[in-house]
């Protein structure tokens, strides 16, 4: 598949999708959108996010009176298949096209390679290695326990839990609402360490990666993992069900690699792509202050003026913004040097 038909290339080799990036349709009245729309949003992400929550509902959850209790047969059994399922998910897309490269640098945003940049920011100057062993030995652990500790609320009643058999309508509409939470969710907490000093102490350690790889997805300090992962715990105050829960969770969890794959769409067979929908976060690696939320869908980042779509235009945006807060902080330098006005 040709690349070019759908994006351009630079002087440095990366490439950049022709269409810029928009909000959800009917945000701006384009209903003509919407049914393309639509499908996007339910195919292919949310279908395989829905797969993988029918999967865990049925062949790895203990039963309810099992849940009830902490023990470590069934703790190390969720983790066991939390941890199985990211190295097989995570690593196959990372196999196909970062270690074989399958389709090279087609579609590729940043045409390096992490594994072309040794750097001493990472563990044993590997980016790859040092994502991997972050996302395992870190964040891996904190979704457990966080994963582990909700099912428990459920199990003994210290939730909102509501019958399915009635309010299945509702449970349903809580479902299309996951991905709307999860935005919410990420970008309140998001936004929140970019600021000084939690950038320093807690999420440079994320934008380490700003070419970032599916091991990037999950390489995160522990605060930020905690509140990361703990988006499935909103559905302990709403009213809503274990399973929607579980949804949430597979969503955040196993979608983080959604936005860190590096490439715009992959190819699956000769003439045939998957679009990845990853550029509105790769933007947010490669510029740091920009598409702290998601696609759009709450979009909190074009309301509060964060929002980059991918054009020159909005590149003139950002350095207008950023030429601003620098003369903030100038101004505000200098009024704290005189302390006599």
């Amino acid at each position: 598949m040709d690349d070019m038909q759908f994006g351009t290339r630079d002087k440095r080799g990366n490439w950049a999708p022709n269409e810029p990036l928009e909000i959800a349709p009917f945000w701006l009245g384009k209903w003509n959108k919407m049914g393309r729309w639509i499908i996007a949003y339910l195919w292919p992400h949310n279908t395989i996010f829905m797969a993988v929550t029918v999967a865990y509902w049925y062949f790895v959850l203990p039963d309810w009176d099992v849940m009830r209790t902490f023990s470590w047969g069934w703790i190390l059994w969720i983790h066991v298949v939390n941890s199985a399922g990211v190295f097989l998910f995570f690593g196959s897309v990372e196999l196909i096209y970062y270690v074989k490269r399958k389709q090279g640098t087609r579609f590729k945003y940043n045409h390096k390679f992490p594994s072309e940049n040794p750097s001493d920011i990472f563990w044993f100057k590997s980016q790859n290695i040092d994502n991997f062993l972050r996302s395992f030995l870190i964040t891996l652990p904190i979704w457990t326990l966080i994963e582990v500790f909700t099912l428990w609320c459920f199990a003994n009643g210290f939730s909102n839990a509501i019958d399915p058999s009635e309010h299945w309508l509702w449970l349903a509409v809580l479902i299309l609402l996951a991905p709307a939470i999860h935005e919410v969710h990420f970008y309140c907490g998001h936004w929140l360490i970019h600021q000084p000093p939690l950038y320093k102490w807690i999420h440079s350690i994320h934008h380490n990666s700003i070419n970032p790889s599916p091991w990037s997805s999950l390489s995160m300090h522990p605060v930020e993992g905690a509140f990361f992962i703990s988006e499935m715990m909103w559905h302990l105050l709403l009213p809503s069900a274990p399973f929607v829960a579980m949804f949430q969770l597979t969503s955040t969890a196993y979608g983080a690699i959604v936005g860190h794959i590096g490439f715009d769409k992959l190819e699956l067979t000769e003439g045939q792509a998957m679009d990845s929908h990853a550029y509105t976060h790769y933007l947010h690696h490669k510029y740091f202050e920009v598409n702290y939320g998601g696609d759009g869908l709450i979009p909190l980042d074009k309301w509060f003026g964060t929002w980059h779509d991918g054009t020159k235009e909005a590149d003139e945006q950002m350095k207008e913004r950023f030429r601003k807060k620098k003369e903030r902080l100038a101004r505000k330098a200098g009024n704290g040097a005189t302390p006599a006005e």
